[in-house]
């Protein structure tokens, strides 16, 4: 059983996590790390202290009005896929330590797809 980072909690929710295979489970925000624990596997956890998050990167759909998953990219560069069942009330808890210029959208499919044109073939 793993032992929590925070010492106060802020919001739980029920989640997905996409890192490997999917598996069901809670994310736990706190005052000093965003964890993560999977329902059926007690040993299957994630804990990032605030200090080596970097971004969250979430994707934004229908002008903010659907946010199907976000990341969570650390200072190691390692991305964290997640999705939860009120994602807009998690990314406000989550902006309580992560700085908002660190809290970022996605490229749509259009962006990515302009993007590589651009690389591409120039300006």
């Amino acid at each position: 059983m793993a032992q929590s980072l925070n010492t106060k909690v802020d919001y739980v929710t029920d989640a997905t996590s996409y890192s490997g295979l999917n598996s069901y489970g809670k994310i736990m925000i706190g005052d000093r790390a965003f964890e993560y624990y999977n329902s059926r596997k007690v040993e299957d956890y994630i804990q990032i202290p605030w200090e080596d998050v970097d971004y969250v990167i979430a994707s934004v759909m229908f002008q903010g009005k659907y946010i199907p998953r976000f990341t969570v990219r650390t200072r190691a560069h390692r991305d964290f896929s997640f999705a939860a069942k009120k994602p807009k009330v998690l990314l406000r808890a989550i902006n309580k330590y992560v700085p908002s210029d660190h809290m970022v959208r996605s490229l749509t499919l259009m962006g990515v797809i302009k993007r590589r044109l651009k690389e591409k073939f120039g300006k």
